[in-house]
């Protein structure tokens, strides 16, 4: 058969890992008129067997030690069998089976292992023992050091004594093994023996995202005496079991115990979409209901139940148990100890330590997809959406939504929960709460100078202005620096000119805002700025200040 002569490959070399073009170990090469392939050349001269991988190359230096090896092995080979011819049968020490009928094979087999008996059966009854008693092969050994040391520790009939020659050459297993002497085993009928069965690989179970969600928070909620609610959306707490409402989270956790409403926890987890499936648990002396131990947080509680009582979390999901503390009229974080006196506030801070779904944008987190979702569509899709009413542009749709909502089609989306009365801001609504059915009013406290505030924006800009002293709103086209977004659209007027504020009386149109509310008050006749010498009334205060220099001067002198 003629030799295929096969290109170089390019890659490393399967022995020395050079890199370069080499032979390939399985293809066939004449050399100097000779056949060969380097993985059986390989496999003769050491016994090896190489595992099955891409890299099957070898270098043109391990052909040349690979040539040189099998030469010395065919050397060694030829010298063996011309000393073996020159030597007599008595000398020789290893047995030519060539030249000896082959004998016969014995299938060995586990079930008939211990009846095996060959034709000479008679040798077996030629075998005797010299030593009829195992007392008598004891008396002959002769201990080592320290051995008896360590059985006078021991009972006789604690301890029995170890077996001897004379003692193994009576067992069944020494008579088996004389059965099969001189005889040759094949080497499956040993695999057969030692070869384990194959083992099944294991079944791998995959669990989706909504039954790993469902199994968490039920196995939270079955085994520990947490209060579950639903988002609050109307005065009170709502059961998350049966939907009924009460007062306080305290009449809440007692209706919960009473009424037994945790026994249908997995039904009604199942219902809902994997999307929305998030629990709010009111948590105070949290403790396990299987051993009544009591646990420090939640992080805790999902450790015990693992560890000490083998139920299952599946923690590469992220939590939906979402724990809530109400101390003092005020929502307490479990995680940071941040006090909101709101549940929306303290709802959107969960964000931050929830992060179970992260915008791939902005980085922002969200504790549930369908947020994800909609804070991906609300800030990242741009675009241009003018109104037709006012000519102002939005860059999403739900902006453009919420101004035509709230500034031309007077939609008021938030209603009074004691009354029939709605409003279109969610401060007015508060200050109504308070006015007409005695609600305590919203007081945001700054830690540093105690001063009351009546938003949570404008305590934050007080803090940057007045304590931090943070100017970190920059302008893009100078090297201005502000506190609020707002100072920097005002700002942003010196850059641009555009005049975006009309009158609707008059036409005129202003770059700010305030501009424009001072202007109105010419068309409503506000004369709020009153002369305190003559009493000549102004509608702006520049006006007044022109009046007094041109008509008062000495009153300003005499003032300062």
């Amino acid at each position: 058969m003629e030799s295929n002569i096969v290109n170089a490959s390019y890659g490393k070399c399967r022995f020395c890992s050079s890199t370069g073009h080499h032979r390939d170990l399985m293809k066939e090469y004449n050399s100097n008129g000779r056949r060969e392939v380097y993985y059986e050349l390989f496999q003769e001269c050491f016994n090896l067997y190489l595992c099955a991988t891409r890299c099957s190359l070898i270098c043109s230096s391990c052909v040349q030690s690979l040539q040189e090896a099998s030469s010395f092995r065919s050397m060694v080979v030829e010298a063996e069998s011309l000393m073996m011819n020159t030597l007599d049968e008595k000398e020789r020490i290893f047995v030519n089976f060539r030249q000896t009928p082959k004998p016969t094979e014995i299938d060995v087999k586990p079930e008939n292992l211990a009846t095996v008996k060959l034709e000479q059966s008679d040798e077996l009854d030629s075998i005797t023992y010299e030593c009829d008693d195992a007392s008598e092969a004891l008396s002959d050994y002769e201990a080592v050091e320290g051995e008896e040391a360590l059985l006078q520790r021991f009972s006789a009939d604690m301890l029995a004594p170890l077996p001897t020659a004379v003692m193994l050459k009576n067992s069944s297993f020494f008579q088996q093994l004389e059965l099969l002497k001189d005889e040759i085993i094949p080497a499956k009928s040993i695999k057969n023996l030692i070869e384990q069965s194959p083992r099944k690989s294991p079944k791998i179970f995959y669990i989706t995202e909504k039954l790993a969600h469902s199994n968490n928070v039920s196995t939270i909620l079955e085994h520990s005496n947490v209060t579950a609610f639903k988002m609050k959306k109307k005065p009170g707490y709502q059961c998350y079991y049966c939907s009924r409402i009460c007062d306080t989270f305290e009449k809440l956790h007692q209706h919960q115990l009473e009424e037994n409403c945790r026994r249908n926890i997995k039904n009604l987890l199942n219902k809902l979409p994997a999307e929305s499936l998030i629990v709010y648990v009111y948590i105070t002396d949290v403790k396990c209901t299987i051993c009544d131990s009591f646990v420090a947080n939640l992080n805790e509680l999902k450790t015990h139940l693992s560890r000490i009582h083998k139920k299952k979390f599946y923690s590469q999901f992220g939590d939906r148990v979402i724990p809530f503390k109400f101390t003092k009229n005020q929502y307490e974080c479990v995680n940071c100890g941040g006090h909101y006196e709101t549940f929306g506030a303290i709802e959107r801070h969960m964000n931050v330590h929830f992060r179970n779904y992260v915008c791939d944008q902005c980085g922002a987190g969200y504790v549930t997809k369908s947020r994800l979702k909609t804070h991906v569509k609300c800030s990242h899709f741009k675009g241009n959406f003018p109104c037709d009413k006012c000519k102002k542009t939005f860059t999403t749709m739900f902006k453009y939504k919420s101004h035509v909502d709230v500034v031309h089609n007077m939609v008021k989306k938030h209603k009074c929960p004691y009354c029939l009365e709605r409003f279109a801001d969610y401060h007015h609504r508060q200050k109504h709460m308070v006015d007409s059915h005695g609600d305590t009013p919203l007081r945001y406290k700054c830690n540093v100078c105690d001063n009351l505030f009546k938003r949570r924006y404008a305590l934050s800009c007080h803090m940057k202005r007045r304590h931090l002293e943070l100017k970190d709103i920059k302008c893009t086209l100078c090297s201005y620096n502000c506190y609020t977004s707002a100072e920097l659209k005002a700002h942003m007027v010196k850059h641009n000119g555009e005049r975006t504020y009309e009158c609707v009386v008059c036409k005129k149109s202003y770059a700010r805002k305030r501009t424009l509310k001072e202007h109105m008050r010419i068309h409503n006749n506000d004369r709020r700025y009153v002369c305190v010498v003559c009493g000549h009334a102004f509608v702006q205060k520049c006006s007044l200040k022109g009046h007094m220099k041109a008509h008062h001067s000495d009153h300003l002198d005499n003032e300062s």
